[in-house]
């Protein structure tokens, strides 16, 4: 029933004539992808990730990825570094200062390295650092848990926010160190890494649910199409197949704290940056023109604090 509901009202929505995506009618006043990743193994160092000899090892900077993204009206973004490389935080700093489509920067630091409170310091002066990315594993991992918390309050009292990439039994450890630092502010990648909308992880529902109940957590709508396993840039373009999991998040969640995120370039293999950001138009537009306000950008504003270039 829920599908069929949504369904009607997508296909009211497409009766309007839009021809192509650069001139569709804005979904909302601004766009920010809040997930995108940027690098550039042609450089002396290389880079650690992603892999050479795959689709991703090649040069990734903003002017790439406004060629599919600005179509679209999406035209800032708040990277998301996925280098463990201490200086790549820089690089990227650098990059931003260059580039003022980039409002905000998560950066990568391990709590468990001695120079971690050194560090954080050095990048919290610049306003586009905006907090740091860690994985879920490493936050319920109990050999890790002083450093963990010491190093999440430390974020805390520099007003930075902490991005959180695990898997479903991850989120249970999150929500403790939520509840533990209730000043932190903390965001959920790739939704909590829910598996296949038609066969969905054990536990992802429950796990949602409970860390959801934590008002200092926001829950980013990425990797959507990265949870099938498929043939490269074949995930389903109808939104009616993702619905167990965004009605779930929206249930959840609701319009206050979803977050839009694309996962570019590594949403690729998934699907083309049209059918990603399509995906989240279409269920979106259903939720009213507010909803689509606060998802497509005023939610980000809420958890990253970015600035306004």
């Amino acid at each position: 029933m829920k599908r069929r509901r949504f369904l009607q009202s997508a296909a009211a929505m497409a009766v309007s004539p839009v021809a192509t995506p650069s001139h569709a009618a804005a979904v909302a006043t601004r766009i920010i992808d809040t997930h995108t990743h940027f690098y550039d193994p042609t450089r002396p160092q290389g880079v650690p990730w992603p892999g050479k000899g795959t689709k991703l090892y090649r040069p990734v900077l903003p002017a790439d990825w406004l060629a599919v993204a600005g179509p679209h009206g999406v035209k800032e973004t708040v990277i998301v570094e996925a280098s463990p490389w201490v200086e790549d935080n820089q690089w990227i700093l650098d990059l931003a200062a260059r580039e003022k489509c980039i409002v905000g920067f998560v950066g990568h630091l391990d709590p468990a390295d001695a120079g971690f409170g050194a560090n954080l310091k050095r990048f919290a002066a610049n306003p586009i650092f905006r907090g740091v990315r860690w994985s879920g594993t490493m936050v319920s991992n109990a050999a890790l848990k002083d450093q963990v918390l010491a190093g999440a309050k430390q974020l805390a009292d520099h007003g930075l926010e902490l991005d959180l990439n695990g898997p479903p039994e991850a989120l249970l450890a999150a929500a403790t160190l939520a509840a533990e630092v209730p000043d932190l502010r903390i965001a959920i990648n790739h939704l909590g890494a829910s598996g296949d909308p038609k066969a969905l992880k054990p536990g992802w529902k429950e796990n949602v649910r409970a860390i959801a109940a934590k008002k200092n957590v926001w829950m980013k709508v990425s990797a959507l199409v990265e949870q099938l396993k498929v043939a490269e840039g074949q995930a389903p373009k109808d939104v009616g197949y993702y619905l167990p999991v965004l009605d779930h998040l929206w249930e959840c969640f609701g319009p206050d704290r979803l977050v839009y995120g694309s996962n570019w370039p590594v949403s690729d293999r998934a699907a083309p940056y049209d059918v990603v950001f399509g995906l989240v138009r279409d269920y979106f537009s259903t939720k009213g023109t507010e909803a689509c306000e606060k998802y497509f950008w005023k939610n980000s504003r809420d958890v990253y604090r970015w600035i306004e270039r």
